[in-house]
C-alpha cells in the first residue's frame, strides 16, 4: 500500500522539486540582475516591492476562479505557462520602464502556482493530508540544490543564465503538474455563498491575521538579515551558509510534519510558529559575532516551515468543499503578499530610524503582542462553526 501511495504521489514530489529549483535559480539573483542593468536603488526597490503586492490580489483571484469553474488543473497549467512566457520577455527587457509591466505580468502568473499546487496535493492525499509536508519537502531539496549551482554558473557565465535555467526547469514542473491525478470536488453551494461563509469564519480570519504577522516578520528577516550580517563583518560565504542552515532546518520540519500534526493540532503548531518568530527576531538582536547567525538560522524550520505546513493544512480544514484553492490563495496572498510587503516597508523604516538591533527587538515585541491578541480571539472563536458540515481541527 505504501509503495502504491508513494508512486501515485511521485508527480507531486516532482512538481515541488522542479518548481522550487526553478524559483531558486531566479528569485535570489534578480536584485543582482537589476543592479547589473544599472538601475538605481529606488528603482530596484519598486521592482522588488511590486511582486508581493501583485501576489496579494492575484493568488486569491486565480484560486477563486479555479474553484468557481472547477478547472484547477487548467488554471495551474495556464499559470505556469504564463510565468514561463513572462520570464522570457523579462530576459529581454533592459530599462526600468520596460521592466515594470513585465514584472507585474510575471507576478500575476507566478503568484497562484504554489497555492493551486498545494490544493491539488491536499486533494490527492485525501485522508492523509497531514503528510503534505513530506511532499512539499522536495521543494526545499530543489531549492537547496539549485541555488548554489546556479550561483556558481552565473559567476562564470553571467547573470543572463538565470533565465536560461529557469524556463526549462519550470517546464519540467509543468510536465509534472499535468500528471497530477487531481479529482476536483464540486461545490456544494454557489461559489459566492461559499465565499461569504469563508470570510465570515472567525477562525479563518484569525488564521489570516496570524500568517500576516509571521509573513511580516519573515519579510523583515529576508530583506534585512544580510545587511545586518554585513555590518557584523560577515563574508559572502558566511551569508550563503546562513541560507544553507535555514534550508536544512526547513527540510527537517517538513520531513516530520505528519508526526507533528499527529501529535498537536494545526492551531497549536501555528501558535508555536508565531512564538518561534518572536524568539528568532530577538535572537538576531543579541548576537555578538556574525557566525552566531548560523545557529539562529536553524529557527527557520520552526518558524517558516512549521507555519506554512500547519496553516496550509488548517486552511484546507476550514474551507467549504470545493473552495480549497480559494483558501490557499487567500493564505498565500496574506502571508507572502501583504505580510512580506509590510515587513519590507516597516522594517525599512525601523532600520533607518532605530538601527537593525532595535528593529529586530521591536519586531519580537510586536509579534508577542499580536500573539496574545490572536490567542485571546481564538479562544472566543473555537466553538463557532467554521463551515456547513465541517468541524475545525
Amino acid at each position: 500500500m505504501r509503495v502504491s501511495v508513494n508512486r501515485r504521489m511521485l508527480p507531486a514530489k516532482s512538481f515541488y522539486f522542479f518548481y522550487y529549483a526553478a524559483a531558486a535559480s531566479l528569485a535570489p539573483f534578480l536584485v543582482l540582475y537589476y543592479e547589473h542593468l544599472g538601475l538605481s536603488g529606488s528603482q530596484i526597490g519598486v521592482l522588488t516591492g511590486v511582486l508581493p503586492l501583485v501576489t496579494l490580489f492575484s493568488a486569491p483571484l486565480w484560486g477563486g476562479a479555479a474553484d468557481a469553474r472547477n478547472r484547477h488543473r487548467t488554471a495551474l497549467s495556464l499559470a505556469i505557462a504564463g510565468t514561463m512566457a513572462a520570464v522570457l520577455v523579462l530576459s529581454t527587457a533592459r530599462s526600468f520602464l520596460a521592466l515594470i509591466p513585465v514584472i507585474i505580468t510575471y507576478g500575476i502568473f507566478v503568484a497562484p502556482i504554489a497555492p493551486l499546487a498545494d490544493n491539488a496535493v491536499l486533494a490527492m492525499l485525501g485522508s492523509r493530508k497531514s503528510e503534505y509536508g513530506r511532499h512539499r519537502l522536495w521543494g526545499s531539496v530543489g531549492w537547496g540544490l539549485s541555488a548554489p549551482l546556479v550561483g556558481e554558473l552565473t559567476e562564470h557565465t553571467g547573470l543572463q543564465w538565470i533565465f536560461y535555467v529557469y524556463v526549462p526547469v519550470l517546464f519540467m514542473a509543468l510536465l509534472a503538474a499535468r500528471r497530477l491525478p487531481l479529482e476536483e470536488a464540486p461545490l456544494r453551494q454557489p461559489f459566492w455563498r461559499n465565499l461569504r461563509v469563508m470570510l465570515a469564519s472567525r477562525q479563518l480570519v484569525l488564521l489570516l491575521a496570524t500568517v500576516f504577522t509571521a509573513g511580516a516578520t519573515l519579510g523583515i528577516v529576508g530583506n534585512y538579515l544580510f545587511l545586518y550580517m554585513d555590518g557584523l563583518g560577515a563574508s559572502n560565504t558566511l551569508m550563503g551558509l546562513a541560507l544553507t542552515m535555514a534550508t536544512i532546518s526547513e527540510m527537517v520540519v517538513l520531513f516530520f510534519s505528519d508526526r507533528l500534526l499527529g501529535r498537536w493540532s494545526a492551531r497549536t503548531l501555528v501558535a508555536f510558529a508565531l512564538l518561534a518568530c518572536a524568539v528568532r527576531a530577538f535572537s538576531y538582536s543579541i548576537v555578538g559575532a556574525a557566525w552566531v547567525v548560523l545557529l539562529i538560522q536553524l529557527l527557520h524550520g520552526p518558524t517558516f516551515a512549521t507555519m506554512w505546513m500547519a496553516s496550509v493544512y488548517y486552511a484546507d480544514q476550514l474551507a467549504p468543499q470545493g473552495m480549497g484553492a480559494t483558501a490557499q490563495g487567500l493564505l498565500a496572498s496574506v502571508m507572502i503578499g501583504l505580510g512580506n510587503a509590510a515587513g519590507g516597508f516597516f522594517g525599512g523604516l525601523l532600520y533607518d530610524s532605530v538601527g537593525p538591533v532595535s528593529m529586530f527587538r521591536w519586531t519580537a515585541a510586536a509579534v508577542l503582542a499580536a500573539m496574545v491578541v490572536l490567542l485571546a480571539g481564538d479562544r472566543r472563536a473555537r466553538r463557532i462553526a467554521v463551515a456547513p458540515g465541517k468541524v475545525g481541527p
